[in-house]
């Protein structure tokens, strides 16, 4: 009962200590608001108003039917080009993709024999670039095969017809994923920062001194902090998601956002936990941050939040697999994304909690250590 009372004071010490941080609750603000923003609508790998060239040495009914079907809003009107400065335009950016009809490519088609269209694409980009080929390609063959339908020259009934469905992103937009990642990055950018920061302005400012002649325990110290900043974290977090993701970008989050806050609290435990941990490692603040960006950026790497995690290699996904932030951020679009219950998440949680619990017994040893530390430097009655 004791130790609750210390935790729940020490808790409200640290709360006070972080809203008399202007600066810490105007990052936390922003990054919670502005930054995922500007994430879910200013990265988009869809194809949008490309410019297109073409070389049209047929001038056929055919290549003009094809030519007429590469609209707005994916691709701009095509621009007739002369073969000679298609390399030039290339270089200077002015064209993504190049198409090129043969001669007599109507009649060829008609004839049954199977003429070569060239498409030279600008692979710079190669999200878009590939895209680009596909959506010509499937313009290509539709208008081909409807071409052919007219002229009798194909049959009407073809032995099978695949029909295909997008489920929990029917619009194939990159927005709706890209907001909810970019939330769950945030968690654990912003929980790095407070809860390093919490433990560095203890040292920084002498307070470290009082806390060693309070008659509370260093574990109780390292959860007020904890509990203290993760409870501000999980609050501004369920609240970007419901009216930044929900509202305003009208993302439809299908799960419950209740499931998904345990989630993001053991998360944050876990995460957390790794923070008091770095911060014992470093005495200064710019020290901490040369510290954490790594950390926070490999951790990034490996959640497969900003690449698919089968894209990497074999040893890279066995590592991966047992951080946290991998597990929250399955977690996460498991729930919110595709409407999942405790019943398909709960190995997540499991994980994150063991290494939550690992992190945190890290920490505890580090962070005696370092009151310690500080105790022999000055005559004070040492915790236990």
């Amino acid at each position: 009962m004791r130790s609750i009372k210390n935790i729940l004071a020490l808790s409200a010490k640290e709360l006070r200590s972080l809203f008399s941080d202007t600066v810490l609750v105007v990052l936390i603000v922003f990054a919670f608001t502005a930054l995922v923003h500007s994430a879910a609508t200013g990265i988009n790998n869809d194809v949008n108003n490309a410019s297109v060239g073409v070389i049209d040495a047929d001038q056929s009914v055919l290549s003009h039917r094809i030519l007429d079907a590469l609209q707005q809003p994916h691709f701009q009107k095509p621009v007739p080009v002369q073969r000679e400065e298609v390399e030039e335009l290339l270089d200077k950016g002015k064209l993504m993709f190049v198409l090129e009809f043969p001669p007599n490519f109507q009649r060829d088609v008609e004839m049954g024999r199977e003429p070569k269209v060239q498409l030279l694409t600008d692979a710079t980009n190669m999200a878009q670039a590939g895209l680009g080929q596909s959506y010509i390609g499937h313009i290509f063959q539709n208008e081909l095969v409807d071409f052919l339908k007219q002229k009798d020259l194909i049959d009407e009934m073809t032995p099978v017809k695949s029909v295909a469905t997008l489920v929990f992103n029917p619009n194939a937009t990159d927005m709706w994923p890209a907001a909810v990642m970019e939330v769950d990055n945030m968690i654990t950018m912003i929980t790095l920062v407070l809860v390093g920061a919490a433990v560095i302005r203890e040292r920084e400012r002498g307070t470290i001194e009082h806390l060693l002649v309070m008659p509370v325990k260093s574990a109780e110290i390292v959860l007020a902090k904890i509990i203290a900043n993760g409870l501000v974290i999980c609050t501004i977090a369920l609240l970007s998601m419901h009216f930044m993701v929900g509202g305003l970008l009208q993302v439809p989050l299908l799960g419950s956002l209740t499931l998904f806050a345990l989630g993001a609290g053991l998360f944050m435990f876990s995460i957390a936990s790794l923070a008091v941990m770095l911060a014992t490692l470093a005495p200064t603040m710019p020290q901490y941050s040369l510290l954490m960006m790594p950390v926070y950026i490999i951790a990034l790497m490996f959640s497969g939040s900003s690449s698919p995690r089968s894209n990497m290699p074999e040893t890279a996904q066995w590592i991966s697999e047992y951080w946290p932030t991998t597990q929250f951020m399955t977690l996460a679009q498991n729930v919110l994304l595709r409407g999942a219950g405790f019943d398909v998440v709960w190995p997540q949680m499991v994980a994150m909690t063991i290494s939550g619990a690992l992190f945190l017994g890290f920490a505890l040893f580090r962070f005696r250590r370092m009151l310690e530390q500080q105790a022999n430097r000055r005559p004070c009655r040492c915790m236990r």
